[in-house]
This record gives C-alpha cells, sequence and structure tokens, in this order.
C-alpha cells in the first residue's frame, strides 16, 4: 500500500472515530495503536508508552493547569457577573449597549481564563438572561455571546497558543504578545457588526430618559479592579522577562484564588471542591488529548505520511498564498468536526514546514490558525459554544443561535483577510517587545 493510500485510510478512520463521539484522548490513541500495530507489527508497540510519556514530559505543559485554574477560580466566582454589570454601566448609552457589555466582559475574562468554554459559560449565563428580559433579538443575545466566547483562545494567556508553541518549538511568550492586537480588533469587527445591526433594527433596550448616576458607575469599579490588576500583573512579568509562562501561569493562578476568596468570600469547603474539581477535569482531558496526538503524530511519521504530504504540497509550485487558503480551507473542515486542542497537535507538526518553507512567519501562522479554530468553536456540527449557549437558553432553537453566529463567523473571515494583508498586525508588538526573529 503506497503512503498515499495508507494516509486516506488513517483520514477516513480517524474521522469516523472522532465523529463517533468518542472521548478525542482515546480515539486518537486507538487509531495510533492500531496502525503502528497493522503496519509494524506488534514488536513495534514498546515505542507506545515511550511516546505517550514523552508528549507529557515537557516542564511548559505545567502552565496548562495554571491557567485552567484561573479560569476554574473565577468562572466559580460572581466576578464575571461584577465585570459584566461594571461594563453595562459605563456603556448602556450606545445602542445595543449591553451586547457591547457581553462582548467586552468576554475580551476582559478571555484574558483571565484562556479558555473558550469557560470564557463562554461565564458571561452567557448572565448575559443571554438579561438581554432576553430587556427585549433583545434571541439571535443576536445567542449569537454575539457563542463568538465573544471565542476570544478566550486568541486573546493571551491562551492554551490553544501553548498547545500551538510546543507542537512547532515556537516561543509562547511571542504567540502570546502576537494574539493581543488581533484579539483586540476581532473584537472591535464583533461590536462594530453589533452596533450596526442593532441601529439597523431601531432596537433601544433603555428609555430615552434612562441614566446611571456617576456614583452608580464608579460604584461598580473596585470589584473588578483587582482582577484586571491580575491581567496586567501576569503580563508585566511574562513580557518583562521576570518569569517564563509556566512562573507566571502558576503567580496568576495563585492571586486568581486568593482574589475569589478575598473579595468573593469563598471560605467553604464546597467553593474549593468546585475549582479544584473543575480544574482537574479540564486539565486531564486537555493532557490527555496531547500524549495521544503526540502518538498519532508519531505514527504519522514513521508510516511516513506527514513527509509524503509535505512533498506533494511541495511538488504543486502553486503561489504560495493559494496554498495559504488551502490550508485555511483544510483547517477549516478541520475545525467543524475536531476540538481545536486536537486539530493543532495534529496538524501543526506537518504544517509547521510547510508554511516555513513558504516563507511565512510561524507566529503570525499560530495566529491564524488560532482564529480557525475560533470558527470551529460556533460552527456546526461540533460547535461547542453553540451548544453551551443552548444549554442557558434551552427554548432558543439551535438554529436560531446557528444564525445568529454567522455575521460573526463572517467577521472571522475578515480579520483572517486582513492578517493575511497586513501581517504586521500580529508581528509587530512581539518583535517591538522581543526582537525580531533572525
Amino acid at each position: 500500500m503506497s503512503p498515499t493510500q495508507q494516509g486516506l485510510l488513517v483520514l477516513v478512520i480517524t474521522l469516523a472515530v472522532l465523529l463517533s463521539g468518542a472521548p478525542v484522548a482515546f480515539g486518537l490513541g486507538a487509531v495510533s495503536i492500531v496502525f503502528i500495530v497493522a503496519f509494524q507489527g506488534f514488536d513495534a508497540l514498546h515505542v507506545v508508552a515511550e511516546t505517550f510519556y514523552a508528549g507529557l514530559n515537557d516542564f511548559t505543559l505545567v502552565s496548562i493547569p495554571m491557567f485552567v485554574m484561573m479560569g476554574a477560580a473565577i468562572g466559580s466566582s460572581p466576578a464575571g457577573k461584577d465585570l459584566y454589570e461594571a461594563l453595562d454601566r459605563w456603556l448602556y448609552r450606545l445602542p445595543g449597549g449591553l451586547v457591547i457589555s457581553n462582548l467586552g466582559a468576554c475580551a476582559i475574562f478571555a484574558a483571565l481564563t484562556g479558555s473558550s468554554p469557560a470564557c463562554c459559560a461565564a458571561i452567557g449565563r448572565m448575559g443571554i438572561p438579561e438581554m432576553r428580559k430587556r427585549g433583545y433579538p434571541d439571535d443576536i443575545a445567542t449569537g454575539s455571546i457563542c463568538a465573544g466566547g471565542t476570544l478566550g483562545i486568541l486573546i493571551p494567556p491562551s492554551i490553544t497558543f501553548i498547545l500551538y508553541g510546543i507542537a512547532t518549538e515556537t516561543s509562547i511568550g511571542r504567540l502570546f504578545l502576537a494574539g493581543v492586537l488581533p484579539g483586540i480588533m476581532l473584537t472591535g469587527l464583533f461590536i462594530l457588526w453589533t452596533l450596526f445591526i442593532i441601529w439597523k433594527r431601531g432596537f433601544r433596550s433603555h428609555a430615552a430618559d434612562f441614566r446611571y448616576s456617576w456614583k452608580e458607575k464608579f460604584h461598580s469599579i473596585p470589584k473588578i479592579a483587582p482582577f484586571l490588576a491580575i491581567i496586567v500583573g501576569v503580563m508585566y512579568v511574562l513580557y518583562g522577562g521576570v518569569a517564563t509562562p509556566s512562573e507566571a501561569a502558576g503567580v496568576g493562578a495563585a492571586l486568581c484564588v486568593v482574589m475569589a476568596v478575598a473579595i468573593y468570600r469563598m471560605w467553604r469547603p464546597r467553593d474549593w471542591w468546585a475549582i479544584l474539581r473543575d480544574t482537574t477535569r479540564e486539565s486531564v482531558m486537555i493532557l490527555m488529548i496531547i500524549a495521544a496526538a503526540v502518538l498519532f503524530g508519531y505514527m504519522l511519521t514513521s508510516l511516513y505520511l506527514t513527509q509524503t504530504l509535505a512533498q506533494s504540497i511541495a511538488e504543486m509550485h502553486v503561489n504560495r498564498w493559494v496554498l495559504m487558503a488551502m490550508i485555511n480551507v483544510f483547517l477549516l473542515v478541520c475545525g467543524f468536526f475536531i476540538p481545536p486542542a486536537a486539530v493543532i497537535l495534529m496538524t501543526a507538526p506537518i504544517l509547521y514546514p510547510i508554511i516555513k518553507a513558504a516563507g511565512f512567519d510561524p507566529v503570525w501562522f499560530g495566529v491564524i490558525l488560532t482564529i480557525n479554530m475560533e470558527i470551529g468553536l460556533i460552527h456546526p456540527p461540533v460547535g461547542l459554544n453553540i451548544y453551551i449557549v443552548s444549554s442557558i437558553a434551552p427554548d432558543v432553537p439551535v438554529t436560531r443561535i446557528m444564525w445568529g453566529t454567522i455575521p460573526y463567523v463572517l467577521c472571522m473571515m475578515l480579520q483572517i483577510v486582513i492578517l493575511c494583508v497586513f501581517p504586521e498586525i500580529a508581528t509587530w508588538l512581539p518583535d517591538h517587545m522581543m526582537g525580531a526573529m533572525h
């Protein structure tokens, strides 16, 4: 059997296993072991345990449970609610001010958690019922939260960037910095679309003479100020060369837990148990996917599938932007069916040498890859954020939620095009703060 035929067989069986609903880590692990045995015999099994262990034997991975704990500590407290209320009091005069408050809260919350589902659930639980109570259309109320939640994997600290950095040996600090301006810009595109559609529909959530007093506005700041200080602090130690990503994550997690306890009086063992349980569950899931994806990558390499694919693409002799368009379509299709962590760990080692050979910046490509993963999070059939929002508002038909996300998907596609035309949006900040890559 030729490498091309083997590759097609692996692709079909892997997609079938993942679409069957099997846990991603176990699905990838099982497919890897079956193909290793089928093509190399039982003697090759001795490398399975070694490869699985090697996938987790990386100190940088320590940062993942720490960033997850930051999200769990904030998500288990009313911090999301306070953040959302504070922004609403300052932005209520704008058309669709409540939706914009939600998007702003998602952006800030993303900088605390690094997780899209956590961001979507925390802001959505408060924001969606409030928007619907004030008469906002269901598609805007749900679609904006789905889209805002995706910012969790673009605005640093991002678990997606950590995984990409590990898979391609790219500087995680650079990737974090590269996500800042595109993250702010994508939030701006979401807000612009929301302002336009609310204005076009002639909708107002408050009476024309409604006002929040200055006292009410400033009263909302003290509770959220410490969490904003944590974001600034983590960014400073990370980019100021004071600490590594793992150390910064540890300090950030500790501070978030202390703040949650001090500000929201979360003294009870039940509160602590919820934080530790959520952290352990999500961290173990991500780490198992990492180990299984490393084993999957070893299987692809040992069967010469990645080398064959890279060589066949290199021999196509197409324009590099045509190549980038093909890669984007490939990533979009993968994102429709497979969770972001699995897509990145499976495809990054294959795509990295291709984009390097084509002359693309790997840090810039990390941002493009992440935005593609964001689209997958709000696009069926997997569309994780759609189902999280559906559980928050079960009486809203899933199809209506999906239609509400479509304009935001188009915003993300526009962002990819803008980054392709102006790659400096992603590369300027890391080059300015850490020096140009050689």
